[in-house]
């Protein structure tokens, strides 16, 4: 069975969702994004992707005050990623209860940095954060391109000891257009023992159906959930 990962973005505090990363196209779904992580926690989901727009954009973490208060307040398994640039960074993380990491622009950018947490934290609790876009590695909020080939990269990390990457399509973020299941069978059939958590695109339960028919992991989905194409009670009854 695929795991079920609701996501929760955050600027200024508030649960919001962009379209292809682009900030100009952020939406307000609630002020308070505890609410929201209680709510998911509610209907028996027992994972949580928060993610930091405000420090992808800035650099550095912002948002550290609204993970400890979701972690305070649920048992939810939260992974945390935006803006994680430094040892800090990483520090104040896991302080305020993330209990995994999604890094994406410093193992890019800097992978002797990212490569000295890996075998410092461990894989399981380091994912690795693969946005891409026409087959090429983007950073720094998706703001920057690289000319990093995506499955040559996802390889290389693989043999270091990654074992979890996010792996983001930016052309179907936010779009509620269905996922990129090619993409993501193709990844599959290179790297089989892969944890990969599919991002991007996903509308409907169909399309969580279809990913998990092609055996991908896990999915992280936020705004067909806010828009209203499932609800939270369809995703229990899913899960069985």
């Amino acid at each position: 069975m695929i795991e079920l990962i609701p996501a929760i973005d955050i600027i200024d505090g508030k649960c919001v969702r962009l379209t292809k990363g682009d900030y100009a196209t952020s939406k307000v779904y609630n002020e308070d994004p505890v609410e929201v992580a209680l709510e998911i926690e509610s209907y028996g989901l027992g994972r949580l992707h928060v993610v930091d727009l405000d420090g992808a954009k800035s650099k550095h973490v912002v948002n550290h005050r609204v993970l400890h208060r979701i972690a305070s307040r649920t048992s939810l398994k939260i992974d945390f990623g935006g803006g994680i640039k430094s040892d800090e960074d990483l520090v104040i993380a896991f302080e305020n209860g993330a209990q995994m990491v999604t890094v994406g622009s410093v193992a890019s950018l800097q992978p002797e940095l990212f490569l000295k947490w890996l075998e410092a934290y461990g894989g399981e609790k380091m994912i690795l954060g693969a946005d891409t876009r026409d087959g090429f590695i983007s950073v720094n909020g998706w703001q920057e391109e690289s000319r990093q080939e995506l499955l040559p990269y996802l390889g290389e990390y693989i043999g270091h000891g990654v074992r979890n990457v996010l792996c983001t399509d930016i052309y179907k973020d936010g779009m509620l257009q269905g996922p990129s299941v090619e993409l993501y069978r193709q990844i599959m059939a290179t790297y089989p023992t892969l944890h990969l958590i599919a991002s991007g695109g996903v509308s409907s339960l169909d399309d969580i159906r279809e990913l998990d028919e092609a055996g991908i992991p896990a999915v992280v989905f936020g705004k067909a959930l806010y828009e209203g194409r499932f609800t939270l009670k369809q995703l229990s009854d899913f899960m069985g």
